[in-house]
């Protein structure tokens, strides 16, 4: 396998069925629209899933396929005439998993691999201090350091660092906004950290061009902290939410117990489910939750795979259906908050 990528490459017997990838790189990609045909065509040839976003500023996603397939995906990015040169240096993570993850395969093309919205924050001109995972610890334990978890609020309540702050994000565009109340005065020291490290990429370039002095990241994310650091030196607690079926994985990249909410698709502890719903829906929404679970239990029976079954979607059905919630609850308390 290539040698211009930092993996993690051993895993569990029990989880080496599919190799799931997860690479992201800010480049220059300007020239992304002619790159998209063939990724697409060479994945789907050899039964690769997931999704690939590429944008004028790089690439950014997570794949999952056989071993093999995804040990020729990485040597196909090093030796094809489009590719070669292009992922030097990149961050990309193993991991493993026993069932396919993803329903198909998709490569979009967008503005931004991950959306700030901030043309300020440039990652490839001006970023924050890596830290590696070893090191993460006495970082984050330090009085002078303000800890902050970039990730949006349905991941940071399955799982999170100890002292971190939760910005309460829906999305990370509204990352800014919490930015904007922070005082680089009060706060000269900042560590952020987020699920594979893209986020706080950008995220530090951004607080860097807003005027805090020192900002540090966790290289590689959580995902790299939970593979490196021992579980019992760990200062994680709970559980990592990952954007497929898996849900969620847990020290040693072993994929964890979370599940998602059949209606609203939040991640949720099986003790805090309600059948298969979170607090929450069981209260405000059975019915319709109901009759969903039913559909995706006989789409099972059949043997077939049903759309609801595909966390890929759950960014977006999460984000629809807490808005929704919302201006429900909101009606019905008679008045609208800020």
């Amino acid at each position: 396998m290539s040698e211009l990528f930092e993996t993690v490459a051993n895993l569990p017997e029990s989880l080496n069925r599919f190799k799931v990838l997860a690479l992201y790189k800010f480049a220059d990609f300007k020239d992304c629209a002619e790159l998209k045909p063939e990724l697409a065509l060479f994945c789907c040839a050899r039964g690769i899933r997931g999704t690939f976003i590429l944008a004028p500023e790089g690439i950014n996603g997570t794949v999952a396929g056989r071993p093999g397939a995804i040990d020729e995906l990485m040597d196909w990015f090093e030796t094809s005439p489009l590719w070669a040169g292009r992922l030097r240096g990149a961050e990309a993570k193993f991991s493993g998993a026993a069932e396919m993850p993803f329903l198909r395969m998709k490569v979009r093309l967008k503005p931004e691999i991950v959306t700030l919205r901030a043309p300020e924050a440039d990652p490839s001109k001006l970023v924050g201090t890596y830290v590696e995972p070893r090191d993460w610890n006495g970082l984050i334990e330090r009085n002078d350091v303000t800890v902050i978890d970039t990730r949006n609020d349905y991941e940071v309540a399955l799982g999170t660092f100890a002292r971190a702050r939760d910005p309460g994000t829906q999305s990370f565009t509204e990352f800014k906004d919490y930015v904007a109340r922070l005082d680089p005065a009060q706060h000269p020291k900042v560590a952020m950290f987020c699920t594979g490290g893209i986020r706080c990429e950008k995220a530090s370039a951004y607080m860097l061009s807003q005027g805090f002095k020192e900002v540090f990241h966790l290289k590689g994310g959580i995902l790299k902290y939970l593979e490196a650091v021992p579980e019992t030196e760990s200062r994680f607690n709970g559980e990592c939410f990952v954007f497929d079926e898996r849900v969620s994985v847990t020290h040693g990249l072993k994929e964890g117990e979370a599940v998602l909410c059949r209606a609203c698709r939040n991640p949720i502890m099986p003790e805090n489910a309600v059948g298969s719903l979170c607090r929450d829906c069981a209260e405000t929404a059975p019915a319709g939750a109901q009759e969903r679970e039913r559909q995706m239990q006989l789409a099972r029976a059949r043997g077939e795979a049903h759309l609801g079954d595909d966390a890929a979607e759950v960014a977006a059905r999460h984000k629809a259906a807490k808005l929704k919630r919302r201006e429900a609850s909101r009606k019905t308390a008679g008045r609208w908050k800020a």
